[in-house]
């Protein structure tokens, strides 16, 4: 649940449970069990995002994130979808005479621009990650042409210089979420912050609270120049008395043609951070270790492989070794093969799958696996996706093997208004039926709407009472208002000026419509009323003839009384009028200077522009 406005919004979620049939210790929990309760304000112009209620604690990759019952302001990048906060590459130079310059990344053209004598600096740069190369040619008026090549290095893991990410909250620990509605502990704090301190240096820092901790850290993430980037970090804490270390050590280096990443994390004595303040049971593993590679075969596919090493606290140590290769196939198909190993225990588990699109038809895959302790087992599916304006989409699954076969069916239907899902599975020893029915329920201009699940942000359109009206969306048709001249769209993202447009066609030929397409961005969880200005005319179209019963003669000046508005006579003695009332004179000024007078009487309630006439001038 959602309610919104100016002020920000307000969130609830939960769930209410009922058992139907059957006895057993599920009935135990039916009735209505709460999450999370929250209200959110976020400050466009600083980038700040307000929050107080139940919340998640922002963390760092080498701290922790918790649950609280408290508040928390934070840095909010996500209210400008536009900004680009991690450093991109610069390219300036200087031209003696006017000329045009290309910009060529990876061998692709990103940009031209004409340039004037003067230095120049090319900061349209497309959002890359990696390694690659960028070649700017200049061309002169005589045709003679530069090429300078500049090697460079992206990673979204900076800040931009100057830029500041953070986050501080305070409150108490969520104890039982999910089992109890409000189960609270001792009272925490914890904060993070990012800074920019050049675009190849961010530094960061970390810190915790309570009444048995306390936790302090700092690291960084350095560029490496054109080789990669070190991100490293170290974090004191205290916790019950006893006192103990982390270090964090980690490279990443990636291009077009493979990307490799280490990272390691060592704890020694008895660190502790918030996650085990409240967890008697709980203890931080001593050591982990990871180390993945991918390369890029051109027309050999993928290959990737992965090592991951974790020693836990009580010292047992668990080795994972894992490979992959894929390979584009034809038409589209694909074939991917997979190999793990638990290192010092058991064999290597091994999986080919095959995976062959239909276009909008469905897909088919086909596996086959083989288990570290020998077993196999073929598999193949086959599915559909259900089209994102609504439609049906299925999921078709078997497997045979060891032990008993496994089927699964299921059928999804969208619709405008709701979401219907049922399926079976198992196999033929035990097997369970399903159903399930979701949508949302809007309140909005004094209109209820039954609509699909709204995770985000939604609009209601409105043309003004206007029925039947098509409604497109990024240029996609998402459907036509309703009788009282709504619809409502439910998937717009937060923040991103979305078009939105209606089609005028259906509309009365007396309603004006004088904005057709709109732009509008939404806060985050919230809903905006988009109105389309509509307004219906009184309108005529009057042919005028004098007392012969001719038309009179074209460019003739006419003026409408009760309006004070004045129009020209077309061909054939036709002339268009707007503003009227129910009775209407007409004052018109012929070419030579003589003047007539004409009256009529209109229908008000009439949906459709009338012609009027011949109607005589006299």
């Amino acid at each position: 649940m959602r309610l919104f406005d100016s002020w920000g919004t307000l969130s609830n979620t939960g769930q209410y449970r009922r058992t139907i049939s059957g006895i057993g210790s599920g009935t135990l929990n039916n009735g209505y069990r709460r999450y999370d309760t929250t209200w959110r304000y976020s400050d466009d112009e600083r980038l700040l995002t307000y929050e107080a209620g139940d919340l998640v604690s922002g963390a760092l990759p080498w701290s922790s994130s918790v649950r609280l019952g408290g508040v928390q302001v934070s840095r909010d990048f996500g209210v400008r979808p536009d900004l680009v906060t991690y450093p991109l590459p610069q390219f300036a130079g200087e031209a003696a005479v006017p000329s045009s310059v290309d910009l060529f990344i990876n061998g692709y053209k990103s940009s031209s621009a004409e340039l004037q004598p003067g230095p120049y600096t090319l900061t349209n740069i497309p959002f890359i990650n990696g390694a690659g190369e960028a070649v700017v040619v200049t061309t002169d008026a005589l045709g003679r042409q530069v090429s300078t090549t500049v090697p460079f290095y992206v990673t979204s893991n900076l800040l931009q210089k100057g830029l500041m990410d953070f986050s501080v909250a305070a409150g108490t620990l969520r104890r039982d979420f999910g089992i109890r509605d409000f189960g609270y502990g001792p009272g925490v704090t914890s904060g993070s912050l990012r800074y920019g301190l050049n675009d190849s240096l961010t530094l960061e820092s970390h810190a915790e609270a309570s009444d048995a901790l306390t936790l302090g850290g700092v690291g960084g993430n350095l560029r490496l120049g054109n080789f990669g980037v070190l991100n490293t970090a170290v974090s004191q804490s205290r916790f019950d008395g006893n006192s103990g270390q982390q270090v964090s050590l980690g490279y990443q280096y990636s291009t077009r043609h493979y990307s490799v990443s280490y990272q390691r994390m060592q704890r020694r004595d008895q660190y502790a951070d918030l996650t085990v303040v409240d967890s008697p049971y709980l203890s931080l593993s001593q050591r982990s270790e990871q180390l993945t590679l991918s390369v890029s075969l051109n027309g050999w596919g993928s290959l990737g492989a992965g090592y991951f090493d974790v020693r836990a606290a009580d010292d047992s140590r668990t080795r994972l070794l894992n490979l992959t290769w894929s390979k584009p196939l034809w038409r589209n198909t694909s074939f991917y093969l997979s190999a793990n190993r638990e290192i010092g225990d058991g064999d290597w588990a091994m999986q080919a799958q095959l995976v062959i699109p239909f276009d909008l038809h469905g897909t088919l895959s086909m596996s086959a696996e083989r288990s570290k302790i020998g077993e196999t087992r073929q598999r193949v599916n086959y599915s559909r996706a259900v089209p994102s304006a609504g439609g049906v989409g299925f999921n078709l699954g078997y497997a045979h093997g060891e032990g008993p076969d496994y089927r699964q069916a299921d059928l999804t239907w969208r619709l405008q208004s709701v979401q219907l899902q049922a399926g079976v599975y198992g196999s033929s020893e035990a097997e369970t039926r399903w159903a399930d029915a979701s949508g949302s329920l809007v309140w909005m201009d004094h209109q209820v709407f039954v609509a699909n699940r709204i995770d985000d942000a939604f609009v209601v359109v409105s043309t003004g009472g206007y029925a039947d009206i098509p409604v497109r969306y990024e240029n996609q048709r998402v459907g036509q208002t309703d009788k009282n001249g709504h619809l409502l769209v439910p998937w717009s993202s937060a923040y991103y000026r979305g078009k939105y447009e209606i089609d005028p066609l259906n509309l009365p030929t007396n309603v004006q419509s004088p904005n057709v397409e709109q732009r509008v961005a939404v806060r985050r969880g919230s809903g905006y009323l988009l109105e389309f200005p509509l307004s219906r005319i009184i309108a005529a179209s009057v042919v005028l003839v004098d007392a012969q019963q001719h038309e009179l003669p074209l460019g003739s000046r006419v003026w409408h009384e009760q309006s004070g508005a004045y129009a020209v006579v077309g061909w054939d003695g036709l002339v268009y009028l707007e503003n009227l009332e129910e009775h209407n004179t007409l004052h018109v000024t012929l070419a030579d200077g003589r003047t007539c007078q004409a009256q009529f009487t209109l229908d008000m309630q009439q949906e459709q522009v009338p012609l009027i006439g011949p109607l005589l001038c006299q």
